[in-house]
């Protein structure tokens, strides 16, 4: 148990304030996030409370934040889309299937990072180069901003005043012409269009409705079909459509948006006894309900979103039947292959943007984390997230950055979020709804200006020109692709720049001895990238009869460098002549020794031999 409480808590009052801040901010990123995978936001605030308070409790890094992020979301909306379609063609149909999948994909998500976290993958983090850090930093900052923009859009309504459907166009299922709507097979006249209205022409009653090139069920409400000019075709919904806000909501927006800003960046100057961005978000609610202020708050964003809402007590405890909520989804190796792939990427990119973020607060707080045991938390909390009907997450950066700022350093602002955030849901939704969303997404600006490293400006021209790529290309790969991809792109660029400069500083200094034997004295590392630089250094028909090799101010790093040697030696044999190795390691002498028994004439041992290891795999060399 003293495990649990190591840093808990140092400052109470901090770490309590920066809890409920955090699960302010925490609230309209998730559902905006649940919007878009398409789930309901019930779905998405239990996940963030299960895995937000197990990471907090568990995890390598007190004071990191964790919920159902963005990154992960945006993994599973194709999932989720193709698991509806799925479960409509069981023999028994199961709506909603795409959901069920979903829980299945997060909890093999979670069983991912456990392992990633027991078999100690956390500590590759630390190959990640600094550049690639500010480039992830800046990206993502960037990406939360742009989010946040989306925030000054409003949902356009349709015929019946509900948010429109974005509906693609998929294949036709009725010809149009005359105003009249034909089965493509029999060309019988089903439908006949007499303005906005489709009359069924068996019984002369309304069916469907025509409006902004959709056609609508007179009785669901829901759009069924897009109609062209030739006919009606079925759909794809990919969301609702949005409009930039105008007039009056749009200043009023842009208003309590800066009014909230200048409040986090003001009141840290006039005193640091009370939270900047919690005491904002509470006068600036407090002016939109008793100033009558008209203002998009949490509740309408919700309700317009087209979730669930937070329908508390009554839908979590329906998610806790864990044999109810499971029985819908088929155990077989069909739905394993169907899971598997995006449970790993969003294993993938979870792990990677805990870790960073991970990093990130190690620099912020000059403290160091434990990136193993982060690992097996953000497992363990996306395992009992998605047994019990959440969805999977992950360490949210922009959270966590306003957790450090707001002084949440102990485990204890972790489980204040967690607590408060269920707390809402269960008991204190009316309150929380009339929070303006403006407010929050204030305090996310905040957030983003305080994350973005601007040093990158100004160092930008001082720094190797490599080095200032691989932050611009990290910057922009996590803008326009994904997180994973642009970790991955900047560390192969890195790596690859540091094996080309690396092969580049290979050395050969020549000299010659009293008697005759000519010395080569090899400086610099010798791998697979500086082999043939290596090979170009000696000239095997203009030496004499004896040749020494000196590896004094040289490290013989991997398997192809092993083999350079023996190759090297085997051409001075097959001219005659005779190669002594001297300072070599011991590890590098007995691979060779083990590769041929001819290493044991030309090897010379010294005092002064190295000491280091050789990353080779099975030097398979036969003589």
């Amino acid at each position: 148990m003293k495990r649990i409480f190591d840093n808990f808590t140092s400052n109470p009052k901090n770490d309590i304030t920066a809890g409920i801040t955090v699960s302010l901010a925490m609230i309209p990123e998730v559902v905006a996030f649940a919007f878009v995978a398409q789930i309901s936001p019930i779905v998405a605030l239990f996940g963030a409370f299960v895995i937000g308070i197990i990471s907090a409790l568990f995890g390598g890094r007190p004071g990191l934040i964790s919920g159902a992020a963005g990154a992960v979301a945006v993994i599973f909306v194709n999932m989720i889309q193709v698991g509806h379609a799925k479960g409509l063609l069981f023999d028994q149909p199961v709506e909603n299937m795409g959901y069920f999948y979903l829980l299945a994909a997060v909890v093999l998500m979670g069983i991912i990072q456990v392992f990633a976290g027991l078999f100690k993958l956390g500590k590759f983090v630390r190959l990640i180069p600094h550049p690639v850090m500010m480039g992830f930093v800046n990206g993502l900052a960037i990406v939360i901003f742009l989010a946040q923009l989306g925030m000054f859009k409003e949902n356009k309504k349709d015929a019946f005043d509900q948010n429109m459907r974005n509906t693609e166009s998929q294949e036709m299922v009725y010809s149009v012409s005359n105003n009249e709507v034909r089965d493509i097979v029999s060309n019988t006249v089903l439908f006949v269009i007499e303005g906005n209205s489709i009359i069924n022409k068996a019984t002369n009653k309304e069916a469907f409705l025509v409006s902004d090139g959709q056609v609508f069920d007179i009785h669901t409400k829901k759009v069924v079909f897009n109609a062209s000019e030739n006919g009606f075709y079925s759909v794809s919904d990919s969301g609702v459509v949005k409009s930039w806000m105008k007039g009056k909501t749009l200043y009023t927006m842009i208003a309590l948006v800066l009014l909230t800003m200048l409040m986090v960046w003001g009141l840290p100057k006039l005193t640091t006894k009370i939270p900047a961005a919690l005491t904002a978000i509470l006068i600036v609610t407090l002016i939109s309900v008793f100033g009558g202020v008209e203002s998009i708050n949490v509740g309408e964003f919700i309700r317009d979103g087209g979730g669930a809402g937070l329908n508390g007590i009554a839908e979590i405890s329906s998610k806790l039947n864990v044999l109810e909520l499971w029985g819908n989804l088929p155990f077989n190796l069909d739905t394993l292959k169907f899971i598997a792939p995006y449970a790993f990427l969003a294993a993938s990119v979870g792990l990677i943007e805990t870790l960073m973020t991970m990093n990130l607060v190690d620099e912020m707080t000059e403290t160091r984390g434990s990136g193993n045991k982060e690992c097996v938390a953000q497992g363990a909390g996306n395992i009992v997230s998605g047994i019990f009907g959440g969805t999977g997450g992950c360490g949210m950066i922009g959270q966590t950055v306003i957790n450090i700022n707001a002084g949440g350093r102990g485990r204890l602002s972790g489980v204040v979020m967690a607590v408060t955030l269920l707390t809402f849901i269960l008991f204190a939704d009316e309150f929380i709804e009339q929070v303006p969303i403006a407010a929050l997404v204030g305090v996310m600006f905040m957030m983003v200006i305080e994350t973005f490293a601007w040093s990158s400006f100004r160092i930008i021209k001082k720094i190797p020109r490599l080095d200032a790529f691989v932050l611009i290309i990290v910057s922009a790969v996590t803008v326009f692709f994904d997180l994973a991809i642009a970790v991955f792109v900047g560390v192969i660029i890195s790596a690859l720049s540091f094996a080309w400069s690396s092969a580049k500083k290979i050395r050969a200094r020549k000299k010659m001895k009293p008697d005759g034997t000519k010395v080569y004295e090899i400086w610099g590392p010798l791998f697979f990238g500086s082999i043939q630089s290596f090979n170009s250094k000696f000239d095997v028909n203009g030496d004499p009869e004896n040749v020494e090799i000196d590896f004094i101010e040289a490290k013989v790093a991997d398997h192809s460098a092993l083999e350079a040697i023996f190759v090297l030696l085997e051409k001075y044999e097959a001219a005659g002549k005779n190669l002594v190795l001297k300072h070599l390691s011991t590890e590098c002498k007995d691979l060779m020794r083990k590769a041929s028994p001819k290493f044991d004439k030309v090897i010379e041992e010294s005092v002064d031999d190295p000491r280091y290891h050789v990353l080779s795999g099975v030097f398979d060399t036969k003589i």
